[in-house]
């Protein structure tokens, strides 16, 4: 059966699929995939999206999702705590959430520098290198335009693109460990993402201000909860798109 209630808000509001599929950015096929077949949800930021276009709720467009209400209980949930800036963070608190890792161990940073001249996070990397669990390092490409916006924003100019290769460097030791792998990135972040498991801090930048100055959530993932799953797939989103280096210093030399 199709979805007869949003075709019919659609039509409600004397809108085509190609003039929805404009307004939410996606193809037309896809809004009438929503439409036609029921078993192809959209995620749910187009639900979103769609309800706040046609002035519904998404409840009624999709009588089975969960209400508003419900998503931000969940949403509270998954707040564990949140820290005014990253210097408030508990030093450690980065190794402690690390070291529960058995499947994801993930750092998405642009530099993240004073992660690297931490010991016990460095020994961590190579203990679970030995354990058998996949560590994911992205730093961004120092080369990079993005990079070097990022360095304008925090007032350093090209001192990012310097600490990213100080950074690397700091990591020599674990570049070649099995299972650990770096990438280089050219994506604007908005947030630095340090994942382990079902746990993340997510570093929030600030424009005018370096990272340690700005807000760090730390989340964990419960059921129904949706903000854990929007940073986790950011990570993923950047990690397919990033190149990965076999050495520090692979194609990092700063351009004569």
């Amino acid at each position: 059966m199709a979805n007869e209630r949003l075709r019919g808000a659609i039509a409600e509001r004397g809108l085509t699929f190609e003039e929805c599929a404009e307004r939410l950015g996606v193809a037309a096929k896809t809004v009438e995939r929503w439409v036609t077949n029921p078993d192809r949800k959209p995620y749910r930021r187009f639900q979103y999206a769609m309800a706040s276009l046609l002035r519904y709720e998404v409840s009624y467009l999709w009588p089975d999702e969960r209400t508003m209400a419900e998503v931000t209980a969940a949403g509270n949930a998954e707040l564990v705590r949140l820290y005014p800036h990253r210097s408030a963070v508990p030093q450690s608190l980065w190794p402690q959430i690390y070291a529960k890792a058995q499947s994801h161990f993930d750092v998405l940073v642009y530099s993240g520098f004073w992660l690297t001249e931490d010991p016990a996070f460095l020994r961590l990397v190579k203990e679970k290198s030995a354990a058998g669990v996949p560590v994911r390092l992205m730093l961004g490409d120092p080369e990079s335009a993005e990079v070097a916006a990022r360095g304008a924003d925090e007032g350093i100019g090209n001192a990012m693109a310097g600490k990213i290769r100080n950074a690397l460097l700091n990591y020599s030791s674990l570049f070649g460990l099995p299972g650990v792998e770096f990438r280089l990135h050219s994506t604007t972040l908005y947030n630095s993402i340090y994942r382990a498991d079902d746990e993340l801090l997510a570093n929030g930048h600030v424009y005018g201000v370096g990272a340690y100055l700005a807000p760090v959530l730390h989340l964990q993932r419960v059921p129904g909860g949706e903000l854990f799953e929007t940073y986790a797939e950011s990570v993923e989103r950047v990690w397919q798109s990033a190149r990965r280096i076999s050495s520090p210093t692979e194609r990092t030399e700063v351009r004569a």
